[in-house]
């Protein structure tokens, strides 16, 4: 197993849902811009799926509230 393969397993154990998310269904974007009032967002070709708070005490607190909302989304739109 590679370094990078290893790290992305640690990821996916650690934040199921986003690692799903960005496989099949879309992509994820973190950190502050001129366009966007949230740090973390949740995205697909479709737009914007979920959009967190606008400030996080560590990036770990912003990724526990990004899974916890792409969770919500796939549970409302495909039961999961």
């Amino acid at each position: 197993m590679t370094k990078q393969n290893k790290a992305a397993g640690i990821f996916a154990d650690a934040y199921p849902n986003i690692a799903r998310w960005v496989e099949d269904f879309g992509w994820i974007e973190m950190g502050c811009d001129d366009y966007s009032r949230s740090f973390a967002r949740a995205l697909d070709i479709g737009g914007m799926i979920w959009e967190g708070g606008y400030k996080y005490d560590t990036v770990d607190e912003a990724l526990q509230a990004l899974e916890a909302g792409i969770a919500a989304w796939l549970e409302e739109q495909h039961g999961e």
